[in-house]
């Protein structure tokens, strides 16, 4: 089938970085829901809703405000500790389809890997690879400020 021109399509962004600290270190800071303002600067953060079992655990919400854009919220969909975080963007976002996974591993001399991937769709044509572009860009430069 033909591609249809302004049609939407999936998006992904993949980040794979290493850090001079620990596993548990790392999951614990970035589990935080309002820690990931330093990962998403100049966003502003605040969780409103606690999860199932911890604050920042399943089921917990966090509001977004980016700049001049509309604020939106994600939803932590599942938590395995030190290892996995995933999440989606569950109400007032341009995007559709979004998934967020951060995960978690060991890497050489007690440290720790973080590969990111975030899917998602622009629920209008060419909404998605701007937001890409930006948002990768954006969380590359947050991780490297990120000194636990």
């Amino acid at each position: 089938m033909p591609d249809v021109i302004g049609a939407t399509t999936m998006q992904r962004i993949e980040i794979h970085k290493t850090f001079p600290f620990s596993v548990d270190k790392l999951f614990n800071f970035l589990s935080v829901h309002e820690n990931l303002e330093l990962i998403f600067a100049p966003a502003k953060i605040k969780r409103i809703k606690d999860g199932q079992d911890s604050p920042n655990g399943v089921g917990s919400t966090r509001k977004m405000q980016i700049l001049i854009a509309p604020p939106f919220e994600e939803t932590v969909t599942k938590i395995v500790p030190n290892e996995r975080i995933e999440y989606a963007i569950t109400k007032g976002s341009p995007l559709k389809h979004h998934k967020g996974v951060m995960r978690f591993s060991e890497a050489a001399n007690g440290g720790s890997k973080l590969d990111y991937t975030i899917e998602f769709e622009g629920k209008l044509p060419l909404i998605g690879p701007i937001i890409k572009a930006g948002l990768g860009q954006a969380i590359g430069r947050g991780l490297n400020k990120l000194k636990l």
